[in-house]
C-alpha cells in the first residue's frame, strides 16, 4: 500500500486564512481511498446540504466542490473527479491538456460519504480503478478543492500551483505518485 498525507495550499490566501484543507490518499491493489478534511472558519463557507438523492451533476466546481485529478504515468489521458458536500458527484475523461473532455461512462456511479460538523467537513471516497486503469500502471494524481465564500470569493486550493492563475488541468501539478 501506497499512503501519503497531503495538505493542499489556497492559490491566493488573503480571502480565508483561517482555513485548512488537508487528508490522507492511499492505493491498495487497484482501490484508492482519499479522506479530505476541511477545517477552520466555515461559517464563512458555503457548503451545500447533503441531498437526499445525490446525482451525477455539471459544473459541481462553480460551487464548494472537492476534487481529484488522476492521470496514468507517461500518457497524456486523465480523469477529474468532482465530489459536491451535497453528495453530487461527476467524473471527466481528457485525452490530453483540456483537450477531448467526455464524462467517464465507466463509472455510472460514485459513492462516498460526507460528515458536516461545525467546525470541520470530511468527506471520504473508495475508489475501485479497475474500470478506468490496470493495477500495474503508475499514477501521477493532482488533489484540489474549490471554496466559495459566503462573502462572494472563490478561493482554489491544491498540492501546488504551477502558472500565474490557478489551473489544476497542468500536468505538472500532478505530484502524488500511486
Amino acid at each position: 500500500m501506497n499512503e501519503q498525507t497531503f495538505s493542499l495550499q489556497p492559490f491566493l490566501s488573503e480571502f480565508l486564512p483561517n482555513l485548512q484543507i488537508a487528508g490522507n490518499i492511499a492505493r491498495h491493489a487497484n482501490t484508492l481511498t482519499i479522506h479530505y478534511t476541511l477545517s477552520g472558519d466555515l461559517k464563512e463557507v458555503i457548503i451545500a446540504p447533503l441531498s437526499d438523492t445525490p446525482a451525477r451533476k455539471h459544473q459541481l466546481w462553480k460551487d464548494t466542490c472537492f476534487e481529484l485529478f488522476i492521470g496514468i504515468k507517461d500518457s497524456q489521458r486523465y480523469w477529474e473527479f468532482n465530489l459536491s458536500p451535497a453528495g453530487h458527484w461527476n467524473v471527466y475523461r481528457f485525452d490530453g491538456y483540456r483537450q477531448g473532455m467526455q464524462e467517464e461512462t465507466a463509472l455510472m456511479t460514485l459513492p462516498f460519504s460526507v460528515q458536516n460538523q461545525s467546525d470541520s467537513l470530511t468527506l471520504a471516497l473508495d475508489l475501485d480503478l479497475d474500470k478506468i486503469v490496470s493495477a500495474n500502471q503508475n499514477l501521477e494524481v493532482a488533489i484540489t478543492t474549490v471554496i466559495k465564500c459566503r462573502d462572494g470569493n472563490v478561493t482554489y486550493w491544491a498540492l501546488t500551483h504551477q502558472d500565474t492563475k490557478a489551473d489544476f488541468h497542468l500536468r505538472d501539478s500532478f505530484i502524488i505518485d500511486l
